[in-house]
């Protein structure tokens, strides 16, 4: 079993000590905290969990490609730059579309639709 879930533990410890994956963390802790504040429905709790766990694992794959483009290239390279781009663009996408869930869930319970 350690040698096949022994990297993926790994990977987290490693996207954990990256910041912007620890905010996504840190933003997702704070949305559950809400969940359990404004009692969520059972089908409103897999929208948060789902939405959570897209916008942590895209930021997690954007710092994987970050690090496998600045060990490829040290010098500026718009090659490079634009695959990051394209990869950060995927956690704004996630970020955006998650964000979207939760406002729509939120404002369902704080105004009481």
């Amino acid at each position: 079993m350690k040698k096949k879930f022994g990297p993926a533990f790994n990977g987290l410890k490693e996207g954990f000590m990256h910041e912007a994956v620890r905010l996504q963390m840190i933003l997702g802790a704070v949305a559950v905290i809400a969940g359990f504040v404004l009692h969520l429905s059972y089908t409103e709790w897999l929208i948060f969990i789902l939405c959570i766990g897209m916008v942590i694992t895209t930021e997690m794959l954007n710092t994987a490609i970050e690090f496998i483009g600045s060990y490829l290239s040290r010098i500026y390279d718009p090659k490079i730059k634009r695959i990051k781009d394209i990869a950060a663009g995927a956690v704004l996408t996630a970020s955006i579309t998650a964000l979207t869930a939760a406002v729509v869930i939120l404002v369902h319970h704080i105004v009481g639709g």
